[in-house]
């Protein structure tokens, strides 16, 4: 009877040191750290843009479109400078004496810039010829200006062409760059106010030179 109680009482010992280890270890265990709230609370910072960062890209574009030079310029220029001023022009005259537009105010000019070596100059002239001749007693005065080439071999062209009309000399290239008139040949008709009305890229023919007129003789019949 008493080795039963014996084993009884152990048993009973066993199981309360059992209870007192398992609560021990159940104390010394940390708690787990509740959820953090940093992460989801920057996933709504990170997708939620700011009064700030939604002002920026317009503010951003008018200011470089503003501040750039080369944006404004582009926005400022015409092809062929049309409805600007003219650009100035002063060059010296094959055969002597200055071709200067200025002095031409008051008069609707057509301008052509070409070179000798140009095949589509060559097929222009006479057709240049034609229309000078005719419309001269309405003001018209025909230029052409030549670029980068020496007075003997752009007399010696015009000569064969017989041109009618006064040719100037772009030796430096100067005068061409300020017109813009970096591919050759090309046009440009100016009013009686020094007002280019209308450009043309050369190897045109009569229609086109038609219609050119036609922008700085008001109230003429400009037929090719």
């Amino acid at each position: 009877m008493r080795a039963i109680l014996s084993i009884v009482a152990g048993l009973v010992v066993g199981v309360v040191a059992a209870g007192l280890l398992l609560g021990g270890i159940l104390v010394l265990t940390p708690e787990p750290p509740p959820p953090s709230a940093a992460a989801p609370s920057a996933a709504i910072a990170s997708s939620t843009p700011s009064p700030t960062a939604s002002g920026t890209p317009s503010a951003t574009a008018a200011t470089s479109a503003s501040a750039s030079p080369a944006a404004s310029a582009s926005a400022a220029d015409a092809p062929f400078h049309v409805g600007q001023p003219a650009p100035p022009l002063v060059v010296p005259q094959v055969g002597g004496g200055t071709i200067d537009l200025a002095s031409l105010k008051g008069v609707p000019v057509w301008i052509n810039f070409m070179a000798t070596w140009c095949p589509s100059c060559k097929d222009e002239f006479p057709l240049m010829n034609g229309f000078a001749a005719r419309y001269a007693d309405k003001g018209l005065v025909v230029i052409a200006i030549d670029v980068q080439e020496d007075d003997a071999a752009v007399a010696a062209f015009a000569d064969g062409l017989g041109a009618s009309f006064p040719i100037g000399l772009d030796s430096d290239g100067k005068a061409a760059v300020a017109w813009d008139a970096l591919t050759l040949p090309v046009h440009f008709w100016i009013d009686k106010d020094g007002v280019v009305r209308h450009g043309a890229l050369g190897g045109i023919g009569p229609d086109v030179m038609a219609a050119g007129l036609k922008t700085i003789l008001p109230g003429v019949d400009v037929t090719p």
